[in-house]
């Protein structure tokens, strides 16, 4: 059996009420540019500072020192709790980091992720950090994968824009896994992207999977179902 749930970078988690709540995973690049941000942030405010409290000897000097501890462990932390997940920086890039349940981060969970960015820094330049996302299947880095935490996009251009979607929806008379889910979900958003033989031959392969499930055009059946999933309704007549 081919492993359908790496097919795109989304995560798709079933709420206990029964709604499917999606999102787009962030890699690497938009991260570090959310990093940068917040780094000359830090720093400008250090550079501020550093005028006026020079001028104050060692009182200033510590006075400095406090400045910076703050800035370097509680800006990250507060931002995200405070505010819904976002630092400056990801606010810029338009992502957030939420839990692996797709709700909204606790103060325990932003405090864990980025106490542990001693630990992804090492040995230099969040070198083990950027291992960590590359390698890990939800792009995750080490204190995301201790604090259960993940970094999305705010608003995802394919989870919202459905108008691109043409497949008529057909709703599914089986059970779909959250991994099964997600692959219809991106068949359908990624139509306009792949040749015809190649959504055949993925459609085939997403089939493949459903004991006793066929279709006369494998194509248009899990696109419809994608559809489907993505709160595309059949018109009334």
């Amino acid at each position: 059996m081919r492993d359908v749930a790496n097919l795109d970078t989304r995560v798709l988690v079933e709420t206990p009420e029964g709604i499917d709540l999606s999102a787009e995973i962030v890699g690497l690049t938009p991260r570090a540019l959310a990093f940068t941000i917040d780094f000359f942030i830090r720093l400008l405010i250090l550079l501020l500072l550093s005028i006026p409290l020079a001028m104050l000897g060692n009182l200033g000097w510590g006075v400095y020192l406090i400045v910076w501890f703050a800035l370097e462990w509680w800006y990250p932390v507060l931002f995200e709790y405070f505010m819904q997940g976002q630092t400056i920086g990801k606010k810029q890039m338009g992502i957030r980091t939420v839990s692996s349940k797709l709700t909204t981060l606790n103060f325990s969970a932003a405090m864990t992720r980025n106490l542990l960015r001693a630990a992804d820094f090492l040995p230099v330049f969040y070198a083990i950090g950027a291992i960590s996302i590359w390698v890990s299947k939800n792009k995750q880095r080490l204190g995301d994968l201790a604090a259960d935490t993940l970094v999305v996009y705010v608003d995802s251009p394919r989870a919202k824009d459905t108008s691109a979607v043409k497949f008529k929806p057909i709703t599914p008379v089986f059970e779909l896994s959250s991994e099964q889910r997600r692959a219809f979900i991106n068949f359908a958003l990624n139509r306009g992207n792949l040749s015809h033989d190649r959504q055949t031959e993925l459609a085939q392969v997403l089939l493949s999977v459903l004991p006793g499930e066929a279709a006369e055009s494998p194509r248009d059946y899990v696109g419809g179902v994608g559809a489907w999933l993505l709160g595309l309704r059949e018109e009334s007549k």
